[in-house]
């Protein structure tokens, strides 16, 4: 029997399978809000058969964005074309729908990738921002110096989280995921590399963890205490003056504590480090994370193959396995998975003879 089709349950949502579909930039919003691009992208990925959909990185403000192209849930508009978006995949798909909420740091205000431009700052006359961060250190040679956070910025920033968690509470969002990784805000705040403060938020790892745990716990209180709360984190910063795993077990203890109901476990993006990528190269921060904190723990990077995805669960590296370019190559890679496993899986009613192993279902109803 394969595991990674068994269902898994976070507080009082049950998914049906162990695949997750990793949110993924889209660089398609405008004043960041979805558009009917956000219509056919999450559609069809909702119609795959995973077990639960992760809308993008969400900025909570509108300087916390990747790039002026993201997503952002901060003001009505935001809400409202992202609520229209909602209600057509839900018309079509059953599957929960969680979202992760971010602010970019001393990483946002970038150009657009997907533009054909080079990858770097976009400067002010181009529709860019000052970022902050928690000490005036630039992400990388050339990239602005960030505004120093004071604590007025972190409380605003932290009424910025709450406001968006209120947000997709409204809109039914099943799931929440913080994002804590990849040099973000949060991430930048944890990683000595970036943290170079001196006052309670900077220098020992208690002090570094003190503002991501800060908006843990203000997102957690607004959020419906029936819905599940997870926080992407990085495993690694690939640099020995980085964040390390002893330390993230460390910082995924406190999350434990707190009631956090699984980590997705990242790695990099503090500074320009020579990462080892290949398939399942992040597993092992899931596995030390939830053997450390005895929380459920999710795989990320690189995860291709169903078989593989399959042995990480069945032999309890992770919990839950997050496919991300994969999926957008083959978007029907649950169904795939399932032929190749030899699981049954439910897929739409216009779907259904181009699957050849099947159950078939209306999945038009939510």
């Amino acid at each position: 029997m394969s595991q990674l089709f068994q269902p898994i349950t976070l507080r009082g949502l049950t998914l049906p399978n162990r695949i997750v579909i990793a949110p993924m930039c889209e660089f398609s919003a405008v004043n960041g809000n979805a558009t009917d691009w956000h219509v056919i992208h999450l559609g069809h990925l909702a119609l795959s058969g995973a077990g639960l959909l992760i809308i993008e990185a969400t900025g909570v403000e509108p300087r916390g964005r990747i790039s002026r192209e993201c997503l952002g849930l901060y003001n009505d508009e935001n809400e409202e074309a992202l609520g229209r978006v909602l209600r057509i995949v839900r018309k079509y798909s059953a599957m929960p729908i969680g979202l992760q909420l971010g602010h970019a740091g001393r990483k946002a205000s970038v150009l657009n990738p997907t533009a054909g431009r080079r990858f770097g700052h976009a400067p002010i006359e181009e529709g860019g921002w000052q970022p902050i961060g928690p000490s005036p250190l630039p992400w990388a040679e050339g990239w602005p110096i960030p505004r120093e956070m004071t604590k007025t910025d972190m409380q605003e920033v932290i009424a910025g989280f709450v406001d968006a968690t209120r947000r997709c509470a409204r809109l039914g969002i099943d799931l929440i995921e913080i994002h804590g990784a990849h040099g973000y805000l949060m991430s930048s705040f944890l990683s000595p590399i970036a943290n170079q403060r001196t006052d309670e938020y900077g220098g020992s790892l208690e002090n570094r963890m003190r503002f991501p745990l800060e908006i843990y716990d203000a997102v957690r209180a607004a959020w419906p205490e029936d819905r599940p709360l997870g926080v992407r984190f990085n495993g690694t910063d690939w640099d020995e003056r980085g964040i390390n795993t002893e330390e993230a077990v460390a910082f995924g203890k406190e999350l434990a504590r707190r009631g956090c109901d699984y980590a997705d476990m990242s790695s990099g993006g503090n500074g320009f480090a020579t990462i080892p990528n290949a398939p399942g190269y992040q597993v092992p921060f899931a596995t030390a994370v939830k053997e450390g904190t005895g929380m459920a723990t999710m795989a990320v990077g690189l995860i291709r193959e169903a078989t593989h995805a399959e042995s990480i669960v069945a032999s309890g590296h992770a919990d839950m396995v997050a496919i991300g370019r994969g999926i957008l190559n083959d978007p029907r890679w649950p169904w795939h998975a399932a032929e190749e496993l030899g699981v049954q899986i439910e897929v739409p009613r216009p779907y259904v003879r181009a699957a050849s192993r099947k159950t078939v279902v209306n999945s038009y109803a939510r």
